[in-house]
């Protein structure tokens, strides 16, 4: 990868129109001061003390955040809560510029919300034990029908398609059995369109679309206690799929099939103070970006690499990063990664018209 592709992706992506399709979280960090913490009069426990609150969108919000920040159009589909929460989700969401006219809310559903207290020290802050909110109750078929309504309603217009599952309770999220069944078929139909999934607890169920999970997810999805080799996971996994399959294996970078060979794209070498919650959601949202802008499944790693770089040196939050930030992070480590990366085809597919 060069700086003239990252250039051609950065143009591209303000052109592009994505559907993510998911479980839309709210993310509510507190700031607690532990130099003021109380004794309850009522109970004798501490009374922590928050001094500041902050909130944004996370698990699909997150990608549909960092999808938003390279400057892409974002539809959300999926289905919240008719709550407080869900309020400030949609609030959120609306600030970044996220359309949210296919974002349904149900009186039914709680907005699943992570809560997220950070301890602040001399030096900065730290995550505390977190709380969460979601959904025990299966999805309704009515609210099933209403989100697989909306995402065929968005489905033509769409460059790509972004799946973020993120509910491990099976039939309890917006990614239901019926709306995988009803995607995969659907997927098969447009094997041009980019679809990438991203899911906790059924990446091996999705057909016809392309995976992203994680290690673990991809040994838990063949069911693999370690024996197999990266090569043998990924052709195990593809063998479900038969698209192009992206591995993330955090510090050793991302493991690429293209339906041929694997690659490895190594990881940016950043230093110092990182925050890893996100970089998932940013890796997809690079991948997905690069896919939509014609590149090659090795490039559109490389990209997101690059684009977890940045998002992972913003700490207490779950970060974005912008083509300006892309571009200083090339300038630093653009030399290095040239090498890194020298065994790897970086050559972006052709334009639609050719050139």
């Amino acid at each position: 990868m060069d700086r003239r592709l990252l250039e051609t992706i950065l143009q591209r992506a303000g052109q592009l129109r994505i559907v993510v399709l998911g479980d839309f979280f709210l993310d509510q960090y507190l700031l607690v001061d532990p130099k003021r913490r109380e004794v309850s009069r009522e109970t004798g426990k501490w009374a922590h003390q928050v001094v500041g609150a902050w909130s944004s969108p996370g698990a699909a919000g997150t990608v549909a955040s960092n999808l938003r920040s390279l400057g892409v159009h974002v539809e959300a589909v999926g289905a919240i809560g008719d709550d407080g929460n869900g309020y400030q989700l949609r609030q959120e969401l609306g600030a970044r510029g996220v359309h949210r006219s296919s974002l349904l809310v149900d009186p039914s559903l709680v907005t699943p919300t992570y809560i997220k207290p950070m301890e602040r020290h001399q030096t900065g802050m730290d995550e505390m034990e977190r709380w969460d909110i979601k959904n025990y109750r299966p999805t309704s078929a009515q609210l099933e029908q209403t989100i697989i309504h909306e995402l065929e309603r968005q489905w033509d217009a769409a460059d790509g398609i972004m799946v973020m599952d993120q509910v491990e309770e099976e039939n309890c999220g917006t990614v239901t059995r019926t709306v995988r069944h009803w995607l995969n078929q659907k997927a098969a139909s447009f094997p041009d369109k980019p679809v990438l999934v991203d899911s906790r607890g059924f990446i091996g169920r999705f057909r016809n679309v392309i995976l992203k999970p994680n290690e673990h997810e991809a040994r838990a999805a063949v069911g693999d206690d370690g024996g197999l080799g990266v090569e043998q996971l990924i052709e195990a996994l593809y063998a479900k799929s038969r698209r192009a399959l992206f591995v993330t294996r955090g510090p050793r970078g991302l493991a690429v099939f293209d339906g041929q060979q694997t690659r490895t794209v190594a990881a940016v070498p950043v230093t110092g103070p990182l925050d890893i919650v996100g970089a998932g959601d940013s890796t997809s949202a690079g991948i997905l970006t690069a896919l939509c802008a014609n590149c090659s499944p090795v490039d559109a790693a490389c990209f997101a690499s690059l684009v977890a770089s940045v998002t992972i040196q913003k700490l207490g939050t779950t970060g974005t990063a912008t083509p300006e930030e892309l571009r200083q992070q090339w300038q630093e480590f653009g030399p290095t990664l040239l090498e890194l990366w020298s065994s790897n085809s970086l050559t972006a597919r052709a334009d639609a018209d050719g050139h």
